[in-house]
């Protein structure tokens, strides 16, 4: 979990972090009853659903922080001010109005992979399947900022969503900004519609904002207003979560881009309780996904029993969408190890091993799978 501050931190911009009373140390033990609660509430990709390209609505994985908020639709309205010439408060039928755009985006989220680690960050208990790539259609950011006139002397841009609730002992609505640069990007979208169809109430309906390439937490939902700020926001969810840290007195250094990862569609069929893989002896076809925030995939490798493998690439159906790999395999009776790691054009490589911190994020160590040849 995020460190504990004091209740007179609020959401407001340029409040600054205080110091923690206390956090809650990570643990070697079996889940919590807390764990357990959270993991109820949200749910992650099945693998299987990897042999999709576009993830349907159900599949996608889903993190809530606090309650859904229930929307009324005729009394919504979006308000953007802050440091902008003209403020504006626009109504679900006037954002229809607008220029539409729409772009396939995977979205993970930063603790994907944080029940792996040990010891484990208490928090949302993610395994592997945090993900899920989606065509998301609305206006974009650009198009409405440009519409409010955004003041020179500008920093960020602050989007709030309705979601309300207290989290290191802090009530607020979930907050989170972009600086400007990111903000003014011509692919960042208000998305009002989620593979065609409008929103579902658990992925922001009416209004979310999705930001390409970032982790999930970016990407605000049942967003109600957007302000532009002059000085960097210093809220919960900015200064508090989501951060890299070493320890809990560790200031640490924002999350943001998605990191290099690949997963793999397991093969054959597996056992109820464990998971574990049963294959029939002879040719497999190994297929996952690969994606990248910082850069496109430029190689996946696939490995059996240690032995590493460059797989087939596919191109992805846009920059910010996971992109399709295989591998054929013929499998010999016994027990195996599959594992799959991506490279993007930056260089960077899945590492083999954890990478642990304290909140327990961006942890894109490759996949094993355990499987038995029959």
């Amino acid at each position: 979990m995020t460190e504990q501050l004091p209740r007179s931190l609020s959401t407001n911009p340029g409040v600054p972090p205080q110091p923690a009373p206390h956090a809650t140390p990570p643990t070697l033990g079996p889940l919590t009853a807390e764990e357990l609660q959270l993991s109820a509430r949200n749910h992650s990709m099945p693998l299987e659903a990897l042999q999709r390209d576009i993830t349907p609505p159900g599949l996608h994985y889903v993190l809530t922080h606090f309650d859904i908020p229930f929307v009324d639709i005729n009394s919504w309205h979006l308000r953007i001010g802050g440091a902008v010439e003209r403020s504006v408060e626009l109504s679900m039928a006037a954002l229809r109005r607008d220029p539409m755009i729409s772009i396939p985006v995977t979205l993970e989220c930063a603790g994907n992979g944080r029940s792996l680690l040990t010891p484990r960050p208490l928090s949302q208990p993610w395994v592997l399947e945090a993900v899920g790539t989606a065509e998301w259609s609305g206006v974009p950011l650009a198009y409405l900022l440009a519409q409010a006139g955004v003041d020179s002397d500008a920093v960020e841009v602050l989007f709030t969503g309705m979601d309300a609730g207290v989290q290191g002992g802090v009530p607020q609505r979930y907050a989170r900004s972009l600086p400007i640069s990111e903000a003014m990007r011509p692919d960042v979208v208000l998305a009002y519609a989620m593979n065609g169809s409008e929103l579902p109430p658990q992925h922001g309906y009416p209004l979310r904002l999705v930001v390409p390439g970032w982790y999930g937490m970016t990407s605000v939902k049942w967003l109600e207003s957007i302000q532009v700020l002059r000085q960097p926001f210093e809220g919960f969810q900015q200064a508090v979560a989501y951060r890299y840290q070493e320890d809990a007195d560790d200031a640490g250094t924002p999350v943001s881009r998605i990191q290099v990862r690949s997963l793999m569609v397991p093969p054959g069929v597996p056992d109820f309780f464990t998971r574990r893989r049963n294959v029939p002896h002879g040719p497999v076809l190994l297929q996952g996904r690969a994606w990248s925030g910082e850069g496109a995939v430029k190689r996946v490798e696939v490995g059996i029993d240690g032995k590493w493998s460059d797989a087939q690439l596919k191109p992805p159906a846009g920059p910010f969408a996971w992109c399709s790999w295989s591998l054929p395999w013929v499998a010999d009776p016994g027990e195996h190890e599959l594992s799959c790691r991506a490279t993007d054009s930056t260089g960077a490589v899945q590492p083999l091993e954890q990478n642990w911190n304290y909140q327990g994020l961006a942890n894109n160590q490759v996949q094993r799978i355990a499987v038995t040849v029959d």
